[in-house]
């Protein structure tokens, strides 16, 4: 007993130190408490002093409250697992999990295939075949909305849409399991016709003791709290259901499982969450790290060679490829933008909590050898350390607050108008051109809003008490009546429009300050502005750079003059701009630069667009990319912004053509 209460300590201890360490680098915690698990095990401790702490008669009281925390966990699992998720999402969720689970569960079975003459024989083939596939197929919800969380993800549509396609993947995986188990189960020899009990209590599991666990609500509502024999009542449900199963040769997991699928959900909020405050206290912070633990203990990596790294090669191959690229190609169907579908596919690939589980019953039932059962722990810990730094690097920060700024603004009913900056030199009668160029970007979008930033220098220290200042006031009152001249012009054009306008003593060095603070999404800027490099290595969103006069406009009756861009690989947002200019202008665009410009110009004239190839005519405006450098005759300079999408031509075509009514 003594030793008993040693190891607890120590696991303990254990688990919560390395489950902090991995917390504090950014990773879930049950990183760290498999990791502890590993080196209190044969790996780091050897023979000796692993198996004078964790020896063969230490393990079996440590894997029954390993056990024990697992049938909490799993009850939590099922409680926690909103049904609402995917409504809304449905068909996409479907999709996504679908793909997500087919493509890494077959590339699974053909591996278990080439491997299982090394490590299975006989009548476990089968069952090894596929509980590989399974394993391969295993996507981490519980971890999945932790990381989720820990980024304020789950407030916007892809976190949204990850939790719903995990959800339906655990209900694949777990049932494909169950499957697995029962065949595994065939082999031993008594009471194998229990196994065809499974589906008779799974139905009166949702048709008879759903409907009785319903009142649960009303007597929790009648008491007030959750009272020890609500609490009792649950608990006996609950390791009954979890021994009907094990019992009947699925596994102890799908009870607990299922009886938290069937807690009542209407009006049982406030009661559900009592029981996980009570019971995850418990599962969380004592049992479920020893679990992770003791799965810990039974790695050993000593034992692995050469021959076994070639198979654990191939094992992260299968489970990575296979999970990212059937997320991914699953996403694409759907017409998710290239940006979403890899950061959906990356965050479906994290495993953590629930291969642990699958591999620690894939060993408990003679499935997986100690070997394969060592290689499959370490992918479980690569996928999920994985996950979290590979979203950061696809979905950054910028991204998330983008996007939780938009969900805040729909969930308020408030439309976010396009707007575009742009900023006004002197003098601000002779910006016609600049103003009107600026009008047509923004009602590529709506609804839309041009903001009009001008600053007029002023000399510091002219202002004196009693020197008077009606010149000053006539130079402000001609400014912004020259200004509002602009903004009306865009007005009528059906675009909102304020004007931004004052003194400065350093336009210079206001500039920048005056161009962060309107936010915009897109910037037009004259190359000659005063601090004209600091306003555009500050800017976060697109920048426009007029860099030479614009062209004349044709005479009325006259063949419009084209607009052209020089297009090359990245130059997305340059090739935007331009067509924006040339479908509301009606002018042809002419794409230069190549077989990737021949490209795209046949592609938006199957898209009906006037496009076309060949050298730039003269009078025609051009658009390149902005790399910093000027090219000659470039008139418009366009520098993306910071984390963009890949443009969808045919979305972008289909908006300009079609306009949505201005607000």
């Amino acid at each position: 007993m003594d030793l008993l209460l040693l190891d607890l300590v120590i696991v303990l201890a254990a688990a919560r130190l390395f489950g902090a360490l991995a917390r504090w680098l950014g990773q879930p915690p049950v990183i760290g408490e498999i990791v502890a698990g590993i080196l209190l095990g044969p790996t780091l401790l050897g023979p000796l002093i692993g198996d004078e702490l964790f020896g063969s008669e230490m393990r079996p009281p440590l894997q029954a409250l390993a056990n024990v925390g697992l049938v909490l966990f799993m009850f939590v699992v099922g409680l926690e697992l909103d049904q609402k998720l995917v409504r809304g999402k449905g068909r996409i969720a479907v999709t996504v999990a679908l793909g997500s689970t087919v493509v890494p569960f077959v590339l699974g079975c053909v591996l278990a295939l080439a491997i299982a003459g090394e490590h299975v024989g006989g009548d476990k083939t089968l069952p090894f075949v596929l509980f590989m596939g399974a394993a391969m197929a295993a996507t981490a919800f519980p971890v999945l909305a932790r990381i989720l969380t820990d980024r304020g993800m789950q407030r916007i549509t892809l976190g949204g849409l990850a939790l719903a396609s995990a959800a339906v993947i655990d209900v694949l995986a777990w049932t494909v399991l169950a499957v697995v188990v029962g065949i595994a189960g065939a082999g031993e020899s008594e009471g194998q016709w229990k196994v065809l009990l499974a589906l008779p209590y799974a139905l009166v599991m949702f048709l008879v003791v759903k409907p009785l666990l319903a009142r649960l609500v009303p007597a929790y509502e009648k008491a007030g709290r959750l009272t020890p024999g609500l609490l009792s009542l649950v608990l006996l449900g609950l390791i009954g259901s979890a021994w009907a199963t094990e019992w009947m040769h699925v596994h102890f997991i799908f009870g607990a499982f299922v009886f938290g699928a069937v807690m009542p959900r209407e009006g049982a909020e406030r009661l559900n969450h009592e029981i996980l405050e009570r019971l995850e206290q418990l599962a969380v912070l004592l049992l479920l790290p020893m679990f992770f633990v003791v799965a810990g203990l039974n790695v050993n990596l000593r034992e692995l060679d050469l021959s076994s790294l070639g198979t654990l090669s191939a094992i992260l191959v299968v489970a990575i490829g296979g999970k990212l690229l059937g997320s991914y190609a699953a996403a694409r169907t759907q017409r998710l933008p290239n940006r979403q579908s890899w950061a959906l596919a990356s965050l479906l690939n994290t495993r953590g909590l629930t291969e642990i589980v699958i591999l620690t019953v894939g060993l408990q039932k003679g499935v997986l050898d100690d070997e394969l059962y060592s290689l499959m722990v370490v992918m479980a810990l690569v996928t999920t350390a994985m996950t979290g730094p590979l979203v950061r690097r696809i979905y950054p920060d910028r991204r998330v607050a983008r996007d939780i700024a938009e969900a805040e603004r729909a969930a308020l009913g408030v439309t976010a108008a396009h707007r575009v900056l742009v900023i006004v030199p002197d003098p601000p009668a002779e910006q016609a051109p600049l103003v009107g160029l600026t009008t047509t970007l923004a009602l590529s979008r709506s609804p839309s809003e041009v903001v009009l930033g001008h600053l007029r220098p002023y000399p510091a220290g002219r202002l004196e008490v009693g020197s008077g200042l009606s010149s000053e006031l006539a130079e402000l009152a001609e400014t912004l009546h020259d200004l509002e001249a602009l903004a009306g012009s865009a007005r009528e054009r059906g675009s909102e429009t304020r004007v931004v306008s004052r003194f400065s003593a350093d336009v210079a060095g206001e500039l920048p300050e005056l161009a962060s603070g309107a936010r915009a999404d897109l910037l037009v800027l004259p190359a000659g502005v005063p601090g004209y490099a600091a306003v555009r290595d500050g800017a976060v969103c697109r920048v426009v750079t007029v860099s030479l006069p614009m062209p004349e406009q044709a005479e009325p009756g006259s063949e419009p003059e084209p607009v052209a861009v020089r297009y090359g690989s990245g130059d997305d947002a340059a090739a935007h701009v331009a067509l924006t200019l040339a479908m509301l202008w009606d002018r042809p665009l002419i794409v230069t630069g190549g077989n990737r410009a021949s490209a795209l110009a046949q592609r938006l004239s199957k898209l009906g667009v006037a496009a076309g190839t060949g050298a730039i005519p003269e009078g025609a405006l051009v658009v390149a990319a902005d790399t910093g450098t000027a090219p000659e005759g470039a008139h418009l300079l366009v520098r993306p912004e910071q984390d963009p999408d890949p443009v969808d031509w045919a979305e972008a075509v289909s908006a300009l053509r079609a306009p949505a009514p201005q607000l």
